[in-house]
């Protein structure tokens, strides 16, 4: 090898500049660059079509969007840094308005007492807690607690008693709710099966657990 001859060193991606709309590729940037040298406003705005035709192909999911030809020329504003003078029509988009911080998702602040069973109990039990006492109240504090137990056994394979059952409740509810004197539940087969969320059985997964909340709050707005 001639020994003036410089070996080639590797241009990778990350030792480039960022990409403002990776979606489009670098490619679409040289392209958004060039058209960017062209001295003649038509022929620049000429070019600036083509590109965002080019755009359109390469992310075609840009149709769901409403009105996608105006985020197709707001995403080539983009690229070129906000700094593009051609007869669009559309205006050129505000830099500031890309660059404020996300609003943030508000979360439930609310602590969860028991992961176990899950926040969807503890608004069961608050609902539960604002009925007046009577046979309703008892057998619905009964599903209540049977599902409980269920929920129990899926993250913990030793048996419970029903008095922890009961307790949690009591306790969940800040004492609100008082159990029934004698109140016990049916026994459990010796076939079930507890298996925990995403172990392909359905007992205890989420999709259960909400349709079980739903149907408990339906049948308190009856009463």
């Amino acid at each position: 090898m001639d020994q003036t001859e410089r070996p080639q060193t590797l241009d990778y991606n990350t030792s480039r500049e960022k990409l403002a709309m990776p979606e489009y590729g670098r490619n679409v940037l040289k392209m958004v660059e060039q058209l960017k040298a062209i001295p003649d406003k038509a022929k620049r705005t000429e070019q600036a079509y083509a590109v965002v035709k080019v755009m359109e192909l390469l992310n075609p999911g840009v149709h769901a969007l409403d009105n996608f030809e105006h985020k197709l020329w707001d995403h080539l504003y983009m690229i070129a840094g906000f700094d593009l003078d051609v007869d669009s029509p559309y205006p050129c988009p505000v830099a500031e308005e890309f660059a404020t911080d996300p609003v943030p998702i508000p979360m439930k602040g609310t602590h969860i007492k028991a992961f176990h069973y899950g926040r969807n109990i503890e608004g069961i039990i608050r609902l539960l807690s604002e009925q007046p006492d009577g046979e309703v109240k008892t057998e619905m504090i009964r599903s209540l607690a049977i599902y409980m137990r269920q929920q129990y056994l899926i993250w913990n394979k030793d048996s419970v008693a029903d008095e922890t059952i009961f307790a949690d409740i009591e306790k969940l509810s800040d004492y609100r709710i008082k159990v029934p004197e004698g109140l016990s539940l049916s026994k459990i087969s010796g076939d079930a099966n507890f298996s925990r969320p995403g172990l392909g059985i359905n007992v205890g997964q989420p999709g259960q657990r909400n349709r079980q909340y739903k149907n408990y709050k339906r049948s308190f707005k009856k009463k």
